[in-house]
C-alpha cells in the first residue's frame, strides 16, 4: 500500500515521446494493493483522473491520514476485491507526486525542468504504464479501470496494447475533448499563466497560487451538476445572514470553491496542470485513425463503458460514441448510463452501484461470471419482460441457429441470451431500459446495453444481427409498429412472442364478470401492467399483412404444449418467426 518508485527508460533505452522528443530516465511513483497470483492473470490497473494520483486507496500512516481517492472502491469485498485481484495504480507522467513531471530535476542541467520539460500525451502516458506492468512480471492485465482522464488511458490501452488487456471498464470519459471542455482546461491554464507569481513556470516555493486556486475552481464547477449544487447550496449565505454589498465571498458555494481553490494549492503542481490538461486537449482517437470505428477496430478487449445521466463534462453520448463504434465493429460491449445527480464526480460517489457493475465485469473477464442458479429472475416489479412461466423461451431457443448474432430488446434479466449463449454458442447482445435488470445481464455474463429499444434500435447498422428478438416487450412499447419495422432492418429474422388477449379465459373474464384481465399469469391489475397495450394473434397477423412483413411460422402455445386448431381462440401465447417482405 506505500507509495513505492521505480526507474524506468534509462539511457539508452529512453522513451520516444509522441511530440518527437526523448525522455529518460523516468522515474514512476506507484502503489499496489492485494497479490499478485501464480498464473499472473489476476492483476487490474487503475488509472487515475486529471489530479489524482497512485493513492487510490487505503490510509497511509498510523495516524489515519486521508484515504485514497477511490478508497470505497477497491479492498476486501469492495467493488475491486482485493481478496481476489491484484491491484496497480501508478501516478501518470508529467504528474508531481513521484513520477516524473516538471517539477522533477533535469539530469542534464541539474534544475527542475519547468517549462522546459516536454510535452507529453495520453499515448506517452500509457507507453510509461506499460512499461511499469512489464517491470512487475505481467504479460496480460485483467482489466484496466479509469474515470475521466483515466477512462482515456483505458481506451489508449484497449487500442495500444489490445492482446495485453482482458477487460476495459472507461468510466465516464470520451475518445476527444469536445470544445466545451478544451475551453474550460484553456481558462484554467490562463489563470495560472497570468498570475503574477509564474514566472515563465520557474517560479519558487510561492508559485501562482492564486492562478492555481482560480484553476481548481472553474475545474471544479464542471465537476458538479446544477442539481447536486442547488441540493448542497442554492442561495445560502455563509458566515452573514445579510448581504454585505461588497466583493468578498458570501455565498456558501463561493466559500466552498474558495476552500477547495486552497486545498488544491497545498497538493498541486501549477506546472503539472498545464501539461496534464493539454494532454487531454491533445487526445483524439478519431483523428488518428480516420475515425472512431476505425482506431477501435482492432480492440480485443471486453468493455464496460459508464456514464452518468447529470454529467455534462463527459456526457452519455460520448460515452455511447465509444459503444457504438465497438457494436459497428462487431465487438461485444456493454453500455451502463447511471441515474445520479452528481455531474461528473458521481465516478467517485455512486460506488455502489458503479461497483455492482465493475465487479459482475471483472467476474466474466476471469471466468466466472456471477450468475444465478437456473430459474431465479429479477422480480417483476424491476422488469417488465420477465415472467414466472416462460414457455416461449424454450421455442426461440430452439429457433435460433447455431453461432448467429442475435438482439434481444426487452432482454429482461438476459436468462433467455445467457441460455441461447450457451446452447448456441451465439454472439449475443441485449437492450435493457431497467437499471436493475440490465445489471442481472453482466452478471450473467451478458452484454447489454442499457438504453430504452427505439432509441438503441436507430443506431444499429442494417442488417448488423441475424436475429432480433422481441420476447414479451410488444405489448409495452409506445410505438411497437416503429420498432417491428426497425427491428426487421437490424436483423435478417425477427422472433416475436406475445400474450394473447383473446385467449379464452381472458373472454371468459370479461363476458361473465365484466371485468378485465391484464395477462393470463394474473400478477399484474389492470392499474400496474407494464403493458400498454392488449393484443390478439389475429391483430398482429393483420399488422403484418398491412405492413409486408411475412409470417414464416407460427407456434401458438397454452401452459401444456402447442395448440394448432383455433390458435387465437385457445393459444395463452404465441411466438412468431418472422422477415420483412422485400427481405425474404
Amino acid at each position: 500500500m506505500r507509495t513505492q518508485t521505480v526507474t524506468l527508460f534509462e539511457p539508452p533505452d529512453v522513451l520516444r515521446l509522441e511530440c518527437g522528443r526523448t525522455l529518460g530516465p523516468i522515474d514512476v511513483a506507484y502503489e499496489t494493493y492485494g497479490q499478485l497470483n501464480a498464473a499472473r492473470d489476476n492483476a487490474i490497473l487503475v488509472c487515475h483522473a486529471l489530479t489524482g494520483d497512485a493513492h487510490v486507496a487505503g490510509c497511509h500512516g498510523p495516524a489515519g491520514e486521508k484515504p485514497g481517492w477511490w478508497d470505497e472502491m477497491i479492498g476486501p469485498g469492495k467493488g475491486i476485491d482485493t481478496r481476489r485481484y491484484f491491484v496497480i495504480c501508478a501516478n501518470v507522467l508529467g504528474g508531481c507526486k513521484g513520477t516524473t513531471g516538471p517539477g522533477s530535476i533535469n539530469p542534464a542541467t541539474g534544475q527542475r525542468w519547468g517549462l522546459s520539460f516536454p510535452v507529453i500525451t495520453i499515448e506517452d502516458m500509457v507507453k510509461v504504464q506499460k512499461r511499469l506492468v512489464e517491470y512487475l512480471g505481467i504479460e496480460r492485465l485483467l482489466a484496466v479501470i479509469g474515470g475521466s482522464m483515466g477512462g482515456m488511458q483505458v481506451l489508449e490501452w484497449a487500442v495500444r496494447y489490445p492482446d495485453c488487456v482482458a477487460a476495459a471498464i472507461p468510466i465516464a470519459t470520451a475518445p476527444r475533448l469536445n470544445a466545451q471542455s478544451i475551453a474550460f482546461d484553456a481558462v484554467g491554464r490562463n489563470a495560472i499563466i497570468a498570475d503574477p507569481n509564474f514566472a515563465d513556470g520557474d517560479y519558487g516555493e510561492k508559485g501562482p497560487t492564486r492562478g492555481l486556486s482560480i484553476a481548481r475552481m472553474v475545474g471544479h464547477i464542471t465537476y458538479l451538476s446544477e442539481e447536486s449544487m442547488r441540493r448542497k447550496f442554492g442561495r445560502q449565505l455563509r458566515g452573514t445572514d445579510r448581504y454585505r454589498y461588497d466583493f468578498r465571498s458570501e455565498f456558501s458555494v463561493e466559500t466552498y470553491l474558495d476552500h477547495q481553490g486552497q486545498k488544491f494549492v497545498e497538493r498541486f503542481d501549477a506546472n503539472s496542470y498545464l501539461y496534464i490538461t493539454k494532454a487531454m486537449d491533445y487526445y483524439d482517437l478519431a483523428a488518428r485513425a480516420g475515425s472512431l470505428q476505425a482506431a477501435l477496430r482492432d480492440v480485443r478487449a471486453a468493455v464496460l463503458a459508464v456514464s452518468f445521466t447529470s454529467d455534462w463534462l463527459f456526457t452519455p453520448a460520448q460515452s455511447r460514441q465509444i459503444v457504438d463504434a465497438l457494436l459497428a465493429n462487431g465487438r461485444p460491449a456493454t453500455y451502463c448510463n447511471i441515474d445520479s445527480a452528481y455531474g461528473h464526480d458521481a465516478f467517485l460517489l455512486e460506488t455502489r452501484r458503479l461497483g455492482d457493475l465493475i465487479s459482475a465485469h471483472l467476474a466474466n473477464a476471469a471466468g466466472r461470471p456471477e450468475r444465478p442458479c437456473a430459474g431465479t429472475t429479477v422480480p417483476a416489479a424491476q422488469t417488465r419482460t420477465t415472467s414466472p412461466l416462460r414457455s416461449d423461451h424454450a421455442r426461440i431457443e430452439e429457433l435460433i441457429e447455431p453461432g448467429a448474432r442475435v438482439l434481444d430488446l426487452g432482454c429482461g434479466d438476459g436468462e433467455l441470451l445467457a441460455r441461447i449463449h450457451d446452447a448456441k454458442q451465439a454472439q449475443v447482445l441485449g437492450v435493457e431500459l431497467d437499471a436493475d435488470a440490465a445489471l442481472e445481464c453482466l452478471r450473467r455474463g451478458v452484454p447489454v446495453i442499457h438504453g430504452d429499444i427505439d432509441d438503441e434500435l436507430s443506431k444499429l447498422a442494417t442488417g448488423a444481427y441475424d436475429v432480433v428478438v422481441l420476447s414479451q416487450t410488444l405489448q409495452t412499447l409506445p410505438r411497437p409498429d416503429r420498432v417491428l419495422r426497425e427491428m426487421l432492418r437490424v436483423g435478417r429474422v425477427g422472433i416475436v412472442s406475445f400474450e394473447n388477449c383473446a385467449h379464452w379465459p381472458r373472454r371468459v373474464d370479461l363476458l361473465l364478470r365484466g371485468r378485465s384481465s391484464a395477462g393470463q399469469d394474473g400478477r399484474f391489475g389492470w392499474y400496474d401492467t407494464p403493458h400498454l397495450r392488449d393484443l390478439s394473434l389475429h391483430d398482429f397477423e393483420r399488422f403484418c399483412r398491412r405492413n409486408n412483413v411475412t409470417i414464416r411460422r407460427r407456434v401458438a402455445l397454452t401452459g401444456k404444449g402447442v395448440v394448432h386448431r383455433l390458435p387465437n381462440l385457445r393459444a395463452a401465447q404465441a411466438v412468431y418467426v418472422i422477415t420483412s417482405a422485400s427481405g425474404s
